[in-house]
């Protein structure tokens, strides 16, 4: 691989700003010091004085691919990750067949390694008749094993409370949860469906998918994860009240972690006039109040990572009336300069945002020699221009689906120039044309 030196750039890492140079060979990074100008260099990147963060590591995404590819493909969905700075993503098994067998885990590692822009590794679909494959599972070979406890369908809902214990106890490798109690969910949808018929008001979905709903199954997969010694991950947390349920701290001090995605902290219920059915996801987006608090325990470290749960559909789809709407966002190309957001406003501080997209999801998954800016790790880094402008339109994104929640909407940053182990992947706006991303590999 030709060498890469990266000068003059903001180094934010481990805590610390510095302004140093990055050089990079066989795409690792070989050196980090204050004047590489010396070093034999195919390639100079001058950062002048941008950020240079470790790219983010998106612990939640669906890519769509195998089955579903009209919403998009693996392809398509890591050339707008890259695009928006993420270098890694482990993606969900809710695909067509679901990713339940050892089999189909691997037939999607087969179209990453000669598809994917950014690194990629898989979760395995939890279900209520695969304990015996969950046992398998080589810690190794995927990320973690995905368990809907609510908002899915078929043998990937683990509604079987037998079921779900006997993953909690066996899996080989950490547990990640889709959190909301689907009981809830069906009487209030019963409840509105009486007043409102099927033409069931947009902003009735927070209530509909309830604060209760989400603290109801979360506080159940705590308690299973206490008592089953699990190593447990909750994701995509969307109300105040189920921070309870989590500790401050770093997620080695942890066996029970949890993830907030860039919707449900940049989003609130009044955006529900504007977007419609466009930001319908699951769990929903609601309160101000619980937008502030989950933002306050990023800030805290009682969460302790931010994903983007990027979840494409068409925009027919997605403009059907509110029971027949699928829910899910595509959010990657927009998700790091939407919480860069928060840098500018004062609740977040740079380095906050390396450690919860980068530092910590690479010590929470384990992943090898990613996540940091440290010699002799994979180079995977993003430039950031915190003064340069994003202006966010449809005609710009590179989903399949060809649209964005965030159209009109302006970010005070910019993704200059995203860097895939040594490549550059995205540079000065254009997408490089050769699929270079690897297999995240793990140091259990």
């Amino acid at each position: 691989m030709p060498t890469m030196l990266i000068a003059n750039a903001l180094t934010v890492n481990e805590g610390t700003s510095i302004h140093q140079d990055v050089y990079i060979r066989n795409g690792r990074i070989e050196a980090i010091a204050k004047d590489l100008s010396g070093k034999p260099t195919d390639r100079v990147i001058d950062a002048n004085g941008r950020a240079l963060l470790p790219g983010m590591i998106d612990d939640q995404v669906h890519f769509r691919e195998p089955g579903l590819t009209h919403k998009g493909d693996i392809a398509s969905e890591s050339r707008a990750a890259v695009a928006g700075g993420i270098t890694s993503y482990m993606e969900m098994p809710n695909t067509f067949p679901p990713t339940t067998t050892i089999d189909r885990l691997n037939e999607k590692f087969r179209i990453a390694a000669e598809t994917s822009y950014a690194n990629f590794s898989f979760y395995l679909g939890g279900a209520n008749d695969n304990l015996e494959t969950v046992k398998r599972l080589d810690p190794l070979a995927a990320c973690g094993v995905k368990v809907f406890m609510g908002s899915s369908t078929g043998n990937l809902l683990v509604d079987d409370p037998g079921a779900l214990e006997q993953i909690f106890i066996h899996s080989p490798v950490i547990v990640a949860t889709h959190c909301e109690d689907n009981v809830t969910i069906e009487e209030n949808t019963r409840r509105f469906q009486i007043i409102h018929g099927d033409d069931i008001p947009i902003a009735l979905h927070p209530a509909i998918r309830s604060e209760e709903a989400c603290y109801r199954s979360t506080a159940l997969a705590v308690e299973l994860a206490r008592r089953c010694h699990t190593r447990l991950h909750v994701l995509h947390l969307s109300t105040a009240r189920e921070l309870d349920l989590f500790t401050d701290g770093t997620v080695e001090e942890k066996r029970i972690t949890a993830e907030v995605c860039v919707h449900h902290l940049y989003f609130a219920g009044t955006d529900y006039g504007q977007k419609g059915t466009l930001i319908k996801c699951n769990p929903a987006i609601k309160t101000e109040k619980d937008r502030d608090g989950l933002l306050a325990a990023l800030a805290s470290g009682r969460i302790d990572v931010v994903g983007t749960d990027h979840a494409p559909h068409t925009l027919a789809e997605k403009q059907q009336p509110y029971l027949r709407s699928p829910s899910g966002l595509p959010l990657a190309q927009h998700a790091l300069v939407s919480l860069l957001e928060k840098v500018h406003d004062g609740g977040l501080t740079l380095s906050q945002v390396v450690e919860r997209t980068a530092h910590a999801p690479a010590r929470l998954f384990e992943v090898k020699e990613r996540g940091y800016l440290r010699e002799g790790y994979w180079a995977d880094l993003v430039l950031v221009d915190m003064h340069h402008p994003t202006v966010v339109d449809d005609e710009t994104v590179h989903y399949r689906c060809a649209w964005t929640p965030f159209s009109g909407r302006r970010f005070r940053s910019r993704i200059g120039a995203t860097i895939v182990s040594g490549h550059p992947a995205f540079l000065g706006g254009q997408l490089d044309p050769a699929p270079k991303g690897r297999r995240l590999e793990f140091t259990r």
